[in-house]
């Protein structure tokens, strides 16, 4: 496979066999998932941003214990959430129309649900005491005094970037490879300053011009689906695919039974950007909750993750009531081309189709020359 030769491998580093990273999908990632990803060539991760230290101690110790393989262990680094009771409760009150429907009530305030890693001692503790194989950051990036701490641990460090620019901290930063998150990419954003205009580049675009500016390793995210997308992505010089959405409809995800039907459905084919579900934009499958995005009425949102308290309060009383409008399913623009397989088939896939789209690309360029 043709990995560019402008820095040291990662791909190697790591000791992978596939180019394949699983994403961290918070809620949906398992240590089984992950564990099945790393067993079969790739790395696996866990998104323990929304978990406390203790959580996710158990949950990378469960990983361990299904594999002697490196996986990932990632945070999220988003500014300390403000608290605005004022515009918590014009939001609660914007959605106590949509709680009666399922004959619920709002709650009374909104709870501050997890601690961004900047504000969360105990968890890099944690992390300096079990010393996970590769610890990736989203949203930001932690200070220099920790960076230094976890890397001289032996801890392979890698942070997501949507632009050059905040691509080029991440560099400064000494961090060991850049996920190059392009705008089909499902999920929450990691743009860094949130007051900033969004340059929405594209996973091709964005992989490019960091491969080109910038001397560090890449990794492309975003929209890539099979072996297609592995290898035009190695082709522009990533040396691994990260795939999320890919691995949301393997058994060992913790998907419920509506978000797979949704997945593999007509719904899949249109994914929309929102803030209203957590505070933050995130592209998911377009429903009811995201709807209220498009509402030029709706008031002003409270802070990541703040309005996510109100939100999974949402989802929770329609999902009693059997309805799964208010979910937040979270998927990329490729979502159509999800597929039911185990991890380790989908891996097997993966590689099969990889090598067959490199193969056809050979060929092209002889016929071409």
């Amino acid at each position: 496979m043709n990995r560019s030769t402008q820095h040291p491998s990662l791909f190697t580093r790591l000791g992978l066999s596939m180019p394949v990273i699983q994403a961290p999908m918070a809620g949906i990632d398992t240590p089984a998932l992950a564990a099945a990803v790393s067993n079969a060539g790739g790395m696996g991760s866990l998104g323990v941003g929304a978990m406390g230290p203790e959580t996710a101690r158990a949950a990378i110790r469960k990983t361990r214990s299904l594999t002697d393989k490196p996986f990932n262990v990632n945070l999220f680094c988003h500014a300390p959430a403000q608290a605005d009771p004022t515009r918590e409760a014009a939001w609660l009150a914007y959605l106590a129309p949509r709680f009666a429907e399922f004959g619920a009530t709002p709650p009374v305030s909104l709870r501050n649900i997890y601690l961004s890693f900047l504000e969360d001692p105990a968890m890099y503790a944690m992390l300096l005491e079990e010393r996970p194989p590769v610890v990736s950051f989203h949203f930001g990036l932690p200070p220099a005094a920790q960076l230094a701490a976890l890397r001289a641990a032996g801890i392979v460090l890698l942070a997501s970037a949507t632009n050059l620019d905040d691509a080029a901290q991440v560099a400064a930063a000494g961090v060991d490879a850049i996920v190059a998150q392009g705008v089909e990419a499902g999920g929450h954003r990691g743009l860094f300053d949130m007051a900033r205009a969004d340059e929405a580049l594209g996973t091709l675009a964005l992989v490019r011009l960091l491969v080109r500016e910038l001397k560090l390793p890449v990794i492309a995210s975003g929209g890539i689906m099979d072996g297609a997308g592995i290898a035009a992505v190695l082709a522009l010089g990533a040396q691994a695919a990260q795939m999320g959405t890919a691995f949301i409809g393997c058994p060992e995800s913790a998907a419920d039974p509506a978000f797979r039907a949704n997945l593999l459905g007509a719904r899949a084919r249109r994914t929309v950007f929102t803030r209203v579900i957590s505070g933050r934009p995130a592209r998911a499958i377009a429903n009811r909750f995201t709807q209220l995005g498009e509402d030029p009425a709706h008031p002003s949102l409270p802070d990541y993750p703040i309005v996510y308290d109100a939100g999974k309060a949402l989802h929770a009383a329609a999902k009693a009531q059997g309805n799964a409008e208010f979910a937040a399913h979270w998927a990329g623009q490729a979502a159509p081309l999800s597929r039911v397989l185990s991890a380790a088939d989908l891996m097997t896939e993966l590689k099969r189709e990889t090598a067959t789209a490199i193969a056809s690309l050979r060929e092209n360029l002889a016929f071409i020359a």
